[in-house]
């Protein structure tokens, strides 16, 4: 059992860290590629948007409180990872960019900063995979729970106020629900079919 005022803190910082180098810097990233038409870029960060879109789902399992969310948070921050490093094409287009240049040089910083996050994030997530077979009362798994709740009354108060309606923990977690079955759909689609035939080539995914 880790020291669990630090552990609170790691959490929080984790949750802090990933507003930054998972949501605000790649969708700076996205716009500002797609601006200057650098199409290995844009290809890119599309495809970091669709893998990273297991984030929010765990955050909105969480929010319900739904063990499956713990598990959840180390796969995604390990797959998120792996997604930025895995094309051969990207990968080289990205390298015969010039270096100097404002964009390639900041995707370059973000990846590997994204990557020190994620597998350090990934590592803090894993300490509370027990979590997954319940006791969700216990201290350590309680301090994930923080953040999605406070996110949900952020979220549920812009809902009441735009649509007059509720948007509670039961709603979030069976929208998280439906989107993990689409996401995992997706995934072995492209396990399946794309990747045995294309191998590490981006092309369609």
């Amino acid at each position: 059992m880790p020291d669990l005022l630090l552990y609170r803190t790691l959490v929080w910082l984790d949750y802090r860290l990933a507003a930054v180098f998972a949501l605000g810097l790649p969708l700076v990233l996205l716009i500002w590629s797609a601006l200057k038409r650098e199409q290995a870029l844009t290809r890119l960060m599309g495809i970091y948007w669709k893998v990273a879109s297991l984030l929010l789902i765990t955050v909105l399992l969480l929010t319900d409180n739904r063990p499956l969310g713990y598990l959840l948070a180390v796969l995604s921050q390990l797959l998120v990872v792996i997604s930025v490093w895995f094309w051969v094409d990207l990968n080289e287009e990205l390298a015969d960019l010039p270096p100097w240049r404002p964009l390639p040089f900041v995707v370059r910083a973000w990846r590997w900063g994204l990557s020190v996050f994620g597998l350090l994030g990934a590592a803090l997530s894993a300490v509370a995979l027990n979590c997954v077979g319940g006791g969700l009362t216990r201290p350590i798994c309680q301090v994930w729970l923080e953040a999605p709740d406070d996110l949900h009354g952020g979220v549920a108060g812009f809902f009441d106020f735009v649509f007059g309606g509720s948007w509670t923990a039961a709603i979030a977690a069976f929208v998280g629900y439906v989107s993990l079955v689409a996401y995992g759909v997706g995934l072995l689609q492209w396990l399946i079919v794309r990747l045995p035939k294309q191998g590490r080539v981006a092309g369609g995914f």
